[in-house]
């Protein structure tokens, strides 16, 4: 359920500033629109955050493992934690680049091997000036020939060959390019590429220890998020004299937000949003249906808020959706016992957790039914029991029941349009009532659009299984829904019959689109049969291909060539599941709602960090 917001002004004096915003964040209920993001305070705030930040991502990569609960710090013990670990991750900045540039140095002057550049330079303070060049060995060849130039050969195990130049010039046309004299001999490079290597595995152990201060870390990331939320609010405040803050508060918490102002003699108003406020979205999750919030949460999808709250439909056709990608019972076993072993891990049973236990039960449920146990059909004739659960008509294995593949699979396709049917005219059924609700004559509209939902899905059966339908009906039926459409869906409180027919025989186009927009969501229901189908197959050839090596020798193999086949279609089918089961929830369904989930969540001004010592500021 989405939660009703009161839009919501608060002023007091500008002396007050202080005392306003913290007991209004102490109150924690507020959601303040229009906060500023950048002023200098904040760009140094957030640069500080990001530099701690930076620090708790490394002790997490380096010590994760290791990491065990430490003491409380005080500020000034902590600070110089910090700046030590700050230190060393520059210092290993720096060494990381100086060895680069070393490696760099040496494989240029390997090829002439052990010399000591400051004996050649001491040569030259003598007067005798040695220059080194490299080039081809045809074109030191040609320099005995020239009596002006004096050399000396010089070893190279590189390309080409070199040369020590002692007097002359080189002829022009040669490809001779002279060596930069180094500023260090290799043996030199190596003892300092020798010293940065161990100074780095000592600052690595030094920051796998402080792995124990992650905890510490994650509650100074929490104070600065604090301080940040502060700093943003109160920039936020408007006015001189009399300050002001906008924004809005949940209709159940509304009694306690004017006790507060009460109290704190501050001035407020309280009012239910306009149609061009755009308030937060909280919702309310009851019973069970919270266990799809993680899901949620990791699509990053929030419906606006006056959108619908799909919650409980999103569940139960999700859990269905998943059972019928996934679509054996073995991984659906399997999923249960990952919750299992999760909750035993954590000692407590999470909202994951529980989705974990609904997605696997439904999965061995379909699977169960389809006969479907880790891909293979040996099992259904080891244990008869499981023929037992088998609906005949939809089950993978039809010949174990003497019907035909065709007629199974046809049914499998009439079961995924059945699906498409109930979910899209689910979705019109909640935008007639909603609409009946607000005396919205556009719910004509809507009717029609469910005349067109029900008429394609007998269409649809024609043309993919051919199943018989009387095109003349569907096709009357659907030109009376589109007539509907043209006429109301323009119609709505507050607008005249005659303009809102005009604007609805404007859209005829878009409506006459819109119309095959239809028919292809219900079509694309097919994807759950298809995507089912395929990670079967892929699932029967790796046993097909482990059950040609179970024996003798190449037993082991076989066990992991269908251990490896079987991991391999559960990621795929996980992925799946996100593409396609995700998708017909969140477009096909959502867009025949009209939802965009264009909506952004209720984040309340609050304190963040609850301990007396924490920062006001």
């Amino acid at each position: 359920m989405i939660v009703k917001m009161k839009k919501a002004v608060i002023a007091a004096r500008a002396s007050q500033k202080d005392e306003l915003l913290f007991s209004l964040r102490d109150l924690g209920v507020m959601h303040i629109t229009d906060m500023v993001s950048k002023s200098q305070g904040l760009d140094s705030l957030e640069k500080d955050r990001s530099e701690h930040d930076h620090v708790l991502q490394t002790l997490k990569e380096r010590g994760g493992k290791k990491v065990k609960s430490s003491s409380k710090l005080s500020a000034d013990e902590f600070e110089t934690v910090h700046q030590s670990l700050v230190s060393l991750l520059q210092e290993e900045d720096r060494i990381k680049g100086s060895l680069i540039a070393l490696g760099n140095e040496r494989e240029r002057i390997s090829p002439l091997g052990e010399f000591d550049p400051d004996e050649i330079r001491k040569l030259a303070d003598d007067g005798v000036s040695i220059r080194i060049y490299t080039g081809t060995a045809k074109d030191v060849a040609s320099l005995r020939d020239d009596p002006e130039v004096s050399f000396i050969p010089v070893a190279y195990s590189g390309k080409g060959a070199a040369v020590a130049l002692l007097s002359g010039t080189l002829p022009e046309g040669l490809s001779f390019s002279e060596f930069r004299l180094p500023q260090k001999s290799l043996k030199e490079i190596d003892k300092e590429i020798l010293e940065g290597r161990e100074r780095l595995r000592e600052i690595d152990s030094r920051i796998q220890e402080a792995a124990a201060y992650i905890p510490v870390y994650q509650e100074m990331l929490r104070r600065k998020d604090e301080k940040i939320t502060f700093e943003r609010v109160s920039e936020s405040v408007a006015g001189d004299d009399v300050i002001y803050l906008t924004g809005y508060i949940p209709e159940d918490d509304a009694a306690s937000f004017r006790a507060y102002a009460k109290d704190h003699g501050l001035a407020y108003i309280l009012s239910d949003p306009d149609d061009e406020d755009n308030p937060p979205t909280k919702i309310k999750y009851k019973g069970l249906v919270r266990i799809v919030k993680p899901v949620f949460d990791i699509l990053g999808t929030v419906p606006g808020y006056r959108e619908y709250d799909i919650s409980s439909y999103f569940l139960v056709f999700f859990a269905l959706f998943f059972a019928m990608i996934i679509g054996d019972a073995g991984y659906g076993l399997i999923f249960i016992l990952i919750a299992v072993i999760m909750q035993v891990r954590s000692k407590k049973c999470s909202d994951t957790n529980i989705l974990l236990y609904v997605v696997g039960a439904a999965t061995v449920i379909w699977g169960a039914v389809t006969g479907t146990w880790f891909g293979s059909e040996s099992v259904l004739y080891a244990l008869p029991v499981l023929q037992k659960l088998v609906i005949p008509s939809i089950a993978n294995y039809p010949e174990v029941f003497g019907l035909d593949a065709t007629y199974t699979q046809n049914m499998l396709m009439k079961f995924c349009f059945i699906l498409g049917a109930v979910q899209l005219s689910l979705a019109r059924v909640m935008n007639i009532v909603r609409k009946a609700k607000e005396k919205d004559l556009s719910l004509i509209a809507e009717a029609g659009w469910l005349i067109d939902v029900i008429l394609l899905y007998f269409l649809a059966l024609n043309l993919v299984i051919g199943e018989p339908c009387s095109i003349k009906m569907v096709a009357a039926g659907v030109g009376i829904g589109f007539l509907l459409v043209c006429v109301f869906s323009a119609q709505g409180p507050g607008v005249s019959f005659v303009s809102g027919l005009k604007s609805g025989l404007a859209g005829f186009f878009t409506t006459f689109l819109d119309t095959i927009s239809c028919f292809s969501n219900l079509m694309s229901y097919i994807r759950l049969f298809a995507v089912g189908m395929a990670s079967l197959a892929i699932a029967q050839s790796f046993n097909s291909m482990g059950d040609g090596m179970m024996h003798g020798p190449m037993l082991v193999i076989g066990i992991v060539v269908i251990v490896i086949g079987h991991v391999l279609t559960l990621v795929m089918g996980l992925l799946s599941v996100v593409v396609h089961g995700v998708r017909l929830n969140l477009l096909e369904f959502s867009g025949a709602l009209g939802m965009e989930w264009a909506g952004y969540n209720y984040e309340p001004f609050r304190k963040m960090v609850q301990d007396k010592t924490a920062s006001n500021s």
